[in-house]
């Protein structure tokens, strides 16, 4: 009897299959390379075509992955902040005086918005956000969070400075915050439109120059209040003594 010839049995595995499975999807580095988008172009004209072009992924699995482009946003402004603040905020951190932490805060922000600190782009990408006049109030909440965060950090630093005994009790903190903070950002304008590092750092000499003479002129006026203060009472004191002895009508 013959046997029935067999059928070849076909393979169920799919062309990429065979050649290998592919690597498995890196979610940090996808992360980085769409943070690296939003700071460059900023959340609006970022499209989703720019996106997954420098993510190396799809729309689907961007979606999948990340939720949506305003996700994917919320969470490249946590990467910024985790990975790059270290750039303007560690010596800040680790100066002895108050004066000498704002200058280490001008001068690394001078030498990291200018792009002297890596392969980044230039300017910060939490100040240079316009994402709240873009019709999107719930990240503009999340980036002027941000903004705010780095002002508490100054004020907080001139508190401790005032508690030293560096600052006096009558300095205007806030005034003081959100002139350190409206340098920065200036700053951070300039380096995107090309300011080199030399620039900024010239900004940043000549700020600690105006801080200087703000303080001594706070200082002076609080001692020549205080002064005066007391020859007043002196005065007082004297004419009442006088008024005592002089022999009564």
């Amino acid at each position: 009897m013959q046997k029935s010839a067999r059928t070849p049995r076909v393979s169920e595995q799919t062309p990429s299959q065979v050649r290998g499975r592919p690597r498995a999807f890196d979610r940090e580095t996808a992360l980085a390379r769409a943070t690296r988008v939003f700071w460059v172009k900023g959340y609006q004209a970022t499209s989703m075509a720019d996106l997954t072009e420098a993510m190396g992924i799809g729309a689907p699995s961007l979606y999948a992955a990340f939720g949506s482009k305003e996700a994917l946003y919320a969470e490249a402004i946590r990467h910024y902040r985790d990975n790059y603040e270290g750039l303007f905020w560690t010596r800040f951190y680790a100066a002895r005086t108050g004066r000498e932490a704002i200058e280490c805060l001008l001068l690394d922000s001078a030498a990291a918005l200018s792009g002297a600190r890596g392969d980044i782009p230039n300017g910060c990408m939490v100040a240079l956000s316009s994402v709240g006049s873009e019709g999107n109030e719930q990240l503009g909440e999340l980036v002027r969070a941000a903004r705010a965060g780095g002002l508490d950090r100054v004020k907080g630093r001139l508190r401790q400075a005032v508690a030293d005994g560096e600052l006096p009790a009558s300095a205007d903190l806030h005034a003081l915050a959100r002139f350190v903070q409206t340098i920065q950002v200036g700053m951070s304008i300039l380096a995107r439109d090309g300011a080199t590092r030399a620039e900024l750092e010239a900004v940043a000499h000549t700020s600690m120059a105006s801080w200087d003479a703000l303080i001594k002129v706070r200082t002076n006026t609080k001692s020549t209040s205080s002064r005066a203060k007391k020859s007043s009472q002196t005065a007082a004191r004297s004419l009442s003594r006088a008024h005592r002895g002089a022999p009564k009508k």
